[in-house]
Parts: structure tokens; sequence; C-alpha cells
């Protein structure tokens, strides 16, 4: 039996081509108790008529105008009623019974939070992230698995540490995963070959320029008081290595 109930959360704007393989793959899924809630961003296109095609498995759907997708993100978890809350943004989808593996970590070691695997979509590579290290956080952030799909919090922790602040609009789900860093929370990664999640390729992030994310990223870790030199010299790696894949090819 599974005491948990796990909050399910898409947000969406102008996506009538993907929304509908994102909704059937949470509603595909098998013995796990679920709340699954759509935030839609006040959608032109046929969006919001296919998501009424399920409109009777689906819990909750609103549809306004917000301020960026972590805002929309806020929304969906101040409605939430779960124990834990996911995102399964649209485009993004779940593997055939994988949260029920989930949810099985949870029940049965109540962690804080699970980082599962998932292929990860680029415009020319598909990459398995999988696992997580807070250390390695400190001067990469490609620490672990994106915020979408693969990221399971119990919602008390984001009472305690706080949602996502939309001050930053690409990467706000790293300055959530400082502030995850810093308590004494208990954690768990799925297996390697668990996959739990397949991320999209695109988004709003990929609009931004290499500077652009650069920049914030930098914001992120002064706010989260690292060393402003330490800062300083991630800084200037990062562009260094950038500019050397550009020469090299």
């Amino acid at each position: 039996m599974q005491k948990y109930l796990l909050s399910i959360i898409t947000v969406v704007k102008n996506d009538e081509k993907n929304i509908q393989k994102t909704i059937k793959s949470i509603l595909n899924q098998k013995k796990v108790k679920y709340e699954y809630i759509i935030v839609d961003g006040l959608s032109k296109d046929n969006t919001l008529k296919k998501i009424k095609k399920y409109k009777n498995k689906i819990h909750k759907v609103v549809s306004e105008r917000d301020r960026g997708i972590y805002d929309a993100m806020n929304k969906g978890i101040k409605m939430s009623k779960g124990d834990v809350v996911v995102f399964c943004n649209s485009g993004d989808f779940f593997y055939k019974n994988s949260l029920n593996k989930v949810m099985n970590l949870f029940n049965n070691y109540n962690y804080d939070f699970v980082f599962g695997t998932v292929l990860r979509n680029y415009k020319k590579a598909k990459i398995l992230k999988y696992g997580f290290s807070f250390k390695r956080l400190l001067y990469n952030f490609d620490f672990a698995t994106s915020h979408s799909t693969g990221f399971f919090l119990k919602k008390k922790i984001y009472k305690k540490i706080g949602n996502y602040n939309i001050n930053f609009k690409c990467s706000a789900d790293y300055d959530l995963y400082f502030r995850l860093s810093k308590g004494n929370f208990n954690g768990k990664a799925t297996r390697k070959n668990e996959i739990i999640g397949n991320v999209a390729s695109g988004g709003y992030s990929s609009k931004l320029s290499f500077f652009d994310h650069l920049v914030e990223e930098s914001k992120i870790r002064l706010k989260n008081n690292q060393n402003i030199l330490f800062v300083l010299i991630i800084f200037i790696n990062a562009i260094i290595k950038k500019f050397l894949k550009i020469i090299l090819g």
C-alpha cells in the first residue's frame, strides 16, 4: 500500500503538438496513487481542446496568464495536495510503471527527495542523466537530472526551503537545489538503468544564449553565498571552455 499521494504537475503553453503524449504517459501509470494538475499559460492554439478530452481524468486544470515557467510551476505546487511533487511538463513523458518504482522508495525508506534517471534530449544528442552530487553542484550545474520529470520532492520540503525564485528565468531549479543541499535532507537516486522519464529538447531556456545562462548561474551562486572569487573563477573557466569548443569544433 502506498502511504503517500503523488502530485503530478504539467506546465504548458501553446503546445498542441505534444500535450497529449505527456497526458497519456501519466494516465497510463499503474499501481500509484496520484493527483494530476495542469497549469496552462493561456494557450491560444488547440492545447486546451486536447486537454479537455481527458477532463474526467485530470484533477485540476487552470488556464491563466503567468510570469514564466517557474511562476506556473509555483502555482502548481500551491494547488497540489500530495505529499510528493513532480513536474512532467508538456513534451516530456514518463515511462511505463516508472512512478511506482519511485514511490516505492518514498514508501519504504521515507526519503525527502528522489532523483530519477531520465533520458535528456538535446538538438544533436540524447544523454542519460542519473544520480546526483551536491558537492559537484558547488562548481558545476550539471550535477543531477533535470528539474522536471526526474526530480521528486516532498511538499513539506518546499514549505521549508521555499518554491522557485521567479527572478531567475532559466535556472531557478538550481537555486532551489542549492537551498536543498544546505538542509539536512535525506535523498536517493534511482539506478542508472531505472529510467523514469524522457525530457524533450527545446523549451524556454534553450532560447537564451550561453552568456545569459552563465550570468544567471553566477547570480544564483552569489545569492547562495558562494565566494565571489570562486564564482569568478567558475565564470572565466566556463568562457574559456566555450571558446575552445568553438575553436576546436
